[in-house]
């Protein structure tokens, strides 16, 4: 299960599922509740109309036993006086509840025997009375029940206008079913204030929610199940091209084949862009091994030659020590030390070593490197501005001391350095009045290893790297290190770095 669940495939059709899942039981769930909420406002409205039907012919005049009631199976009917005694209820009716009154048989209407003249006026006079003391009663009891709370005692004939809504059963013929009732009042002649009790069923809605689960339960696993076998194989096939970049990186790192490259996909989505740039990564990192293996070709070539000199020297010295020179092997055993002394720094630069944090005045390294030159060809200080930069001290004394070397192997009369502030830059100026360098060659010569006919003609002591270590350590400092034409003739060589600012 866990390894299951290590795939991306897996882990987004089980996500996309849950997502789904989640939507569709709310989505459903508001179904049924808006499904059954309209059912049972139509139930409600069907219960009302009965009612005011009922009622509407008991305000016309008609006697409760002779009302013409609907079928008990839809809408059972209760009629009630104000003392919740049952005058007329719809036939078959067996049991209700829900209304406030259980009775399904009318009750029946006692007989009187007939008066005699003068107690017949006297139980008329008692009559009134106590008919004028039952309407007391009832106009007083409208105020809290028929008539709504605190609404105005309803007129002969009037109808109630709001309903009261209630929920209960009824059985009719053995069959027991769920209702919603409505409630109306009315006013009649003979009988005072009667109450309508009036049922619709509910089974409708009962059943339309029940099928609509019943579609739900079916239909969401299905639909589910298909979501989660198409994200699946989308997913796959979106996720196919990964498969293979990393099958090829794995035949890659198996054979250290570098020349190699991973397949790109014809799209132009994140997966492309990985593949390509993989393949950038892969052509940088066979460009670093290639030049790395150039570097020790050429150390190798560079180091042969001295250490093959000093060795023929020793030798020769050993055996005829008159003939020994002494003044060649230690000029090879400098070359040897700055040959060493570069390599180890360009090492360091390609480790990533980062330079210090301290501060250096250019014009301050410029005329303590010129001052330790007394003996070489002519070196004029000239603009030679305060401008300071953070940086290693003994780095930037290299990259100096590299680009006035270089300038006096190829200066004719003589080489100029110059320092001063450009904007946030502060710029280092070498040149010379040389032959200058070819346009097509200006970047060329920044590799290592690299000099040109003219170069090697002039001076059998360079290695080539003097200019390769000064424009590393300047991309080391955050700046550049370019070459141009010369203002007097020659080339001019100029190192720009971040100037340092008071906070820095």
């Amino acid at each position: 299960m866990k390894r299951l669940f290590a795939s991306v495939r897996a882990r987004a059709a089980v996500g996309a599922t849950l997502v789904v899942a989640l939507a569709l039981v709310a989505a459903g769930t508001a179904v049924l509740l808006s499904l059954r909420t309209s059912l049972i406002d139509q139930a409600d409205g069907q219960a009302a109309s009965t009612a005011r039907d009922v009622a509407t012919q008991l305000s016309a005049g008609v006697a409760p036993d002779k009302l013409e009631l609907p079928d008990s199976d839809d809408h059972p009917v209760q009629v009630v006086d104000g003392d919740d005694r049952l005058l007329a209820a719809s036939e078959d009716l067996e049991e209700i509840t829900g209304t406030g009154v259980t009775d399904v048989t009318p009750a029946p209407t006692p007989r009187k025997p007939p008066p005699s003249d003068k107690q017949g006026a006297a139980e008329d006079a008692d009559d009134a009375e106590d008919a004028a003391e039952d309407a007391a009663e009832d106009a007083a009891d409208d105020g809290d029940s028929a008539g709504g709370s605190g609404d105005d005692p309803l007129e002969r004939g009037e109808i109630s206008d709001d309903p009261h809504r209630s929920e209960g059963s009824a059985r009719v013929d053995g069959e027991t079913e769920d209702y919603r009732f409505a409630e109306l009042t009315v006013d009649t002649e003979s009988r005072g204030e009667l109450t309508v009790h009036a049922g619709a069923t509910l089974a409708t809605e009962q059943k339309a929610v029940r099928t609509a689960l019943t579609a739900m339960l079916i239909g969401f696993p299905l639909l589910l199940a298909v979501i989660a076998a198409v994200t699946w194989l989308v997913t796959r096939r979106a996720l196919r091209p990964v498969d293979a970049v990393r099958a090829e990186m794995a035949v890659i790192t198996a054979s250290e084949d570098l020349g190699r490259r991973v397949p790109e996909p014809d799209t132009h989505d994140e997966i492309a862009r990985l593949a390509r740039t993989t393949n950038e990564t892969l052509a940088a990192l066979q460009a670093s091994v290639e030049r790395q293996r150039r570097f020790v070709a050429d150390a190798s070539h560079e180091l042969r030659s001295p250490i093959a000199s000093l060795r023929t020297q020793l030798e020769v010295g050993a055996a005829h020590p008159e003939l020994l020179d002494v003044p060649g092997a230690v000029e090879d055993t400098v070359r040897l030390q700055e040959l060493a002394a570069d390599l180890l720094l360009l090492a360091r630069l390609d480790a990533g070593e980062k330079p210090g944090q301290g501060r250096v005045d250019l014009a301050a390294l410029a005329r303590e490197e010129l001052s330790q030159r007394t003996g070489d060809r002519v070196v004029v200080t000239s603009d030679l501005d305060s401008v300071e930069v953070a940086g290693s001290r003994g780095q930037l004394a290299r990259v100096l001391g590299n680009l006035v070397t270089n300038a006096q192997r190829h200066t004719r009369s003589r080489v100029t350095v110059t320092s001063r502030a450009d904007g946030v830059w502060a710029v280092l100026e070498v040149a010379d009045d040389g032959d200058g360098v070819p346009r097509q060659e200006r970047e060329r010569i920044f590799e290592r290893f690299v000099r040109l006919d003219d170069a090697r003609s002039r001076d059998e002591g360079g290695a080539g790297l003097g200019l390769a270590i000064a424009r590393d350590v300047a991309v080391r400092h955050g700046g550049t290190l370019t070459v141009d034409d010369s203002p007097g003739g020659g080339a001019v060589f100029v190192l720009r770095l971040p100037a340092a600012t008071a906070g820095s």
